[in-house]
């Protein structure tokens, strides 16, 4: 099988902001949970960027923790 390739990477994306929420939500699930990086395709140092980003926003009520 042929490697993803990360979807940060392709773009070039070196630091995630917090408060682009728009960027974010394509990684959380219908249900406001992170995906996995097997499912979002992201490389593990974008993924760890990327929950402290989602982390980060939720603490300051810029995404959900959960949806109804």
């Amino acid at each position: 099988m042929a490697q993803r390739k990360c979807p940060l990477c392709k773009r070039g994306i070196k630091e995630i902001d917090f408060r682009n929420t728009a960027q974010m939500t394509h990684f959380l699930t219908p249900w406001a949970k992170i995906k996995r990086s097997h499912d979002s395709g992201a490389c593990s140092k974008h993924q760890r960027r990327l929950t402290h980003a989602i982390k980060q926003a939720r603490f300051m009520a810029l995404l959900a923790y959960t949806t109804r």
